[in-house]
């Protein structure tokens, strides 16, 4: 995977970090374990823990099928 030139903002870190903990929360507040949400949506649990964690950023359509396993609109995800 190529690397990037120049290194994200600390705001686009910053909102990365608070997408996931939006996820968690929502996951909880379902009472799902991260292994749960991710056969939910359709993937593995390593990817719900890193979304979570803020280490890697989920695609739209990753976005999408969480927001529907956990029962929320996608914006409810990004906070809007």
């Amino acid at each position: 995977m190529p690397t990037r030139r120049n290194p994200r903002p600390d705001w686009v870190i910053a909102r990365q970090v608070t997408l996931g903990h939006r996820i968690a929360d929502l996951r909880q507040q379902a009472e799902l374990s991260q292994e749960e949400l991710g056969n939910l949506a359709g993937m593995d649990r390593r990817s719900i823990q890193r979304y979570e964690s803020g280490r890697r950023d989920p695609r739209y359509s990753d976005l999408l099928l969480i927001a529907h396993a956990l029962r929320v609109h996608v914006t409810d995800l990004l906070g809007g």
